[in-house]
């Protein structure tokens, strides 16, 4: 029989957990369980420890200075980028921008390649599941170039209906020009054919943009394999700090996009007879960069790449199995979201009770989660819902963390049901 905390033979989650410090404290006088990993993850003392230690011993400026801190700073700053262009695959270090994160990122490719690609009549095809990060700046592009942003169904599951998503690509209605989906919900864990709606997209000769915020920090992607032509995530939900993400764009997409904003680093030359703009990546990295969130975050990469990450998938993915099996036999708890590929998440309604009220009473119990629509109003207006409780799952959790969650749910019920 497995042990409570170790669900997959080999993975030492106990091990793991030593290298997040947060772990190890107690809320509302009981020991934390933490099961809010789809909002941010908590980091390990490698990723600490880089960010310190680059305040500590060689803050300077990038590519400016012409001093050794600088040289340290834009060594590990660059060398952060050929860090996270091999982590996902890049076919060149270019192809990776630094962004604060993946709502920069989308919004990038939104106010440039949309605007110098999108007409009157245009589509833009956005799926009924995206976080609204992925939804509001197409909208705001497509009502200044006349164009529009249509939802590709959801079936009761979670799942995207595809052959919903096919008619609308056949549709005479308008061109598809951009299609905009995430690569794993938010708030259902649905896990996306993304590569199936990469082809069919391009079959019309539609761009692809992959939000992946819910993915790289449980499996290792390749965006070269995936096909898409844009793929956008955050540093904070693979363990690393807040305030950094990536933007992956194919070369001669970027190359032909506009820059995003103007100022120091993006440029050539300046007159103001006109201006030139630099190469890629930095025409669109303008000002001084987050050089201690690129550093963390490159430090995040070479401690996933540090152990089994297939171990750590089948570990997560028992943890979801366990929580799924202990939910059955909960009286009155409903789960939202049951598409045949989850990762991660575990959402539900308990049956009379508001989730905010829900949630705070398991803080109480030291249960930490997230209650809400979380940043998905669209897709809880499809579900009939005003939100869930989103349990959500990383490879430092354990099956007592999901034990304790079920015994807050069970006192909590006694006050609300």
């Amino acid at each position: 029989m497995m042990q409570a905390g170790n669900s997959v033979k080999g993975f030492d989650v106990e091990k793991i957990r030593e290298d997040f410090p947060i772990l190890h404290q107690e809320v509302n006088g009981h020991p934390l369980v933490y099961l809010d990993n789809a909002a941010t993850t908590q980091k390990p003392n490698a990723v600490i420890d880089a960010i310190s230690d680059y305040y500590r011993g060689y803050n300077s400026n990038v590519h400016r200075g012409a001093h050794a801190l600088s040289d340290k700073a834009t060594a590990g700053f660059e060398g952060a980028r050929d860090t996270l262009a091999a982590f996902i695959n890049s076919p060149s270090r270019e192809q990776v921008l630094w962004a604060r994160g993946t709502t920069e990122a989308i919004n990038l490719v939104a106010f440039t390649w949309g605007k110098q690609n999108l007409e009157a009549g245009d589509r833009v095809l956005v799926s009924n599941l995206e976080h609204h990060s992925n939804i509001v700046p197409w909208q705001m592009v497509a009502q200044e170039k006349g164009a529009s942003v249509v939802a590709i169904p959801v079936l009761d599951s979670g799942a995207i209906d595809l052959d919903a998503f096919k008619a609308l690509l056949a549709s005479n209605e308008g061109p598809v020009k951009f299609v905009s989906v995430g690569h794993v919900s938010n708030a259902l864990g649905t896990v996306n054919p993304v590569e199936e709606i990469v082809a069919l997209s391009h079959e019309v000769g539609a761009k692809v943009l992959i939000d992946g915020a819910q993915s790289v920090g449980h499996w290792a992607v390749d965006v070269q394999a995936l096909g898409c032509d844009f793929f956008a995530f955050s540093g904070h939900k693979m363990f690393g700090p807040t305030g950094i993400g990536v933007l992956w764009g194919k070369r001669d997409l970027l190359e032909a996009m506009p820059p995003y904003q103007g100022g120091g680093e993006m440029i050539e030359t300046v007159s103001f007879e006109g201006t030139t703009y630099n190469a890629l990546p930095y025409k669109y990295e303008a000002g001084t960069p987050d050089i201690a969130g690129a550093i963390g975050l490159a430090a995040a990469v070479d401690y996933l790449n540090s152990f089994d990450r297939e171990a750590a998938v089948a570990h997560e993915n028992d943890l979801l199995q366990y929580a799924w099996q202990k939910a059955e036999g909960f009286a009155g708890l409903t789960r939202v979201g049951t598409a045949p590929k989850v990762a991660g998440v575990f959402s539900f309604l308990l049956n009379g009770a508001h989730p905010s009220d829900v949630g705070m009473l398991i803080d109480q119990q030291g249960v930490a989660v997230r209650t809400g629509h979380h940043c998905a109003q669209p897709l809880m207006a499809r579900l009939g819902i005003p939100g869930t409780v989103r349990a959500s799952f990383s490879f430092y959790n354990n099956r007592n963390d999901v034990d304790r969650l079920f015994e807050a749910l069970e006192k909590a019920k006694t006050f609300l049901v």
